[in-house]
């Protein structure tokens, strides 16, 4: 029995890869008892747009995508309600260049004057599924004054992910994004209504086959957004300007699989280098810890 269970904690921690390499891919540990996950790899390629005149639902949903004063409000009650960042004490225990990696030079954050976690991941990525559950908890964790943001990549063109990339954008410019956020990988890999696999012959579908902008407009009609509010917002050159950022900071950060946390745009970590699911949950803690005693 101890090869099968050590074969799937290995598989458990694979990660989609851009096809680039370094410290952060290396071999997964055993430590891990997360559930089995495929493994996908291919060389990186840059995400495709589409362009589009920008309607008055547009510019709607771009305002939409700032926080309002009843928003900003409710989230600084909430981090108010937070434990203090844990006292940073360095034992050793974590290694910069074998289970971390600092970003050289550091990238600015969106959330000035706040230690911000931003996971780098797909909804189109099998082992950002089996890991979204652990990066949910890890937000409900985070100490007062640190912040989860996430980042979608679209390095796998091949598997549909700049379409799944202009969704997670789109969804956050009508400011549904967090609580569809786990419906999203549902409807990619449970539902399939939005993924590449045929659920009833198990193989991926033809091309022709593929979720298209409408499907995923139908899929976000269940939030509260127009299906065609939603089509023409996702084809907008603010949108597409906001999927070119995001590849540049994925760039700019050296993410080279998803997932990956970075850690105040100083630090990235993958659950691989830190040994594990509950490992990295401990790493990210230490690194905010560590970023809040300005160490």
């Amino acid at each position: 029995m101890r090869l099968p269970l050590l074969c799937a904690a290995l598989i458990g921690l694979a990660a989609c890869s851009s096809g680039n390499t370094d410290g952060s891919a290396a071999t997964p540990p055993a430590a891990s008892t997360a559930a089995p996950a495929p493994v996908a790899t291919a060389p990186a390629q840059p995400s495709t747009t589409a362009s589009a005149p920008a309607t008055a639902s547009t510019a709607a949903a771009a305002s939409a995508a700032s926080p309002t004063p009843a928003a900003t409000a409710s989230a600084d009650a909430e981090d108010a309600n937070r434990p203090a960042p844990k006292p940073f004490v360095d034992d050793g225990k974590w290694v910069e260049g074998k289970n971390y990696f600092r970003i050289d030079p550091a990238q600015p954050t969106s959330t000035p004057g706040k230690i911000e976690v931003t996971e780098v991941f797909s909804y189109g990525c099998p082992a950002c599924f089996q890991y979204h559950g652990i990066v949910d908890e890890l937000a409900k964790s985070l100490p007062k004054g640190a912040v989860m943001t996430y980042t979608p990549a679209s390095f796998r063109p091949d598997e549909n992910w700049p379409l799944l990339q202009r969704a997670y954008v789109t969804a956050q410019a009508f400011g549904v994004d967090k609580q569809s956020h786990d419906a999203m990988f549902d409807a990619v890999f449970k539902s399939g209504e939005l993924g590449m696999m045929d659920q009833k012959t198990g193989k991926p579908k033809p091309q022709s086959a593929w979720p298209t902008i409408e499907d995923v407009a139908k899929f976000y009609a269940k939030f509260g957004v127009k299906p065609e509010e939603f089509v023409a917002t996702a084809n907008s050159f603010t949108i597409n300007t906001k999927m070119k950022r995001a590849d540049e900071l994925i760039r700019a950060y050296e993410v080279d699989s998803t997932p990956t946390i970075v850690v105040n745009g100083k630090y990235r970590l993958t659950p691989i280098s830190a040994g594990g699911y509950p490992q990295s949950v401990e790493l990210t803690q230490w690194l905010v810890s560590k970023e809040a005693a300005g160490k």
